[in-house]
């Protein structure tokens, strides 16, 4: 789970930062982007995604404030996410 942290705080970084690009362990992996906009990273089973602003959810309106926020999913299962620099596990 510290692999975990040490990954998305990266992505996270890279994502806010508007990079094309993050480097974990010496290799680059691409950002893509979704149609809407939003920015992710798939790494080793985990898709590291940007919240969506347009999202009529609590969350969705949290990033249309300024707050920069991040999930961590695994399949369709939330693992973590990533508020403003805060790195929280999910439980279930």
């Amino acid at each position: 789970m510290e692999e975990l942290k040490g990954n998305g705080l990266k992505i996270f970084d890279a994502i806010f930062a508007r990079k094309k690009i993050v480097e974990i362990d010496g290799i680059e992996y691409a950002i893509k982007k979704f149609s809407s906009g939003v920015q992710y990273v798939d790494l080793f089973g985990y898709r590291y995604i940007e919240q969506n602003r347009n999202k009529k959810s609590e969350w969705g309106k949290k990033a249309r404030e300024g707050h920069k926020i991040m999930w961590i999913i695994k399949g369709r299962r939330y693992i973590a996410q990533i508020l403003d620099g805060e790195y929280k596990i999910l439980k279930k």
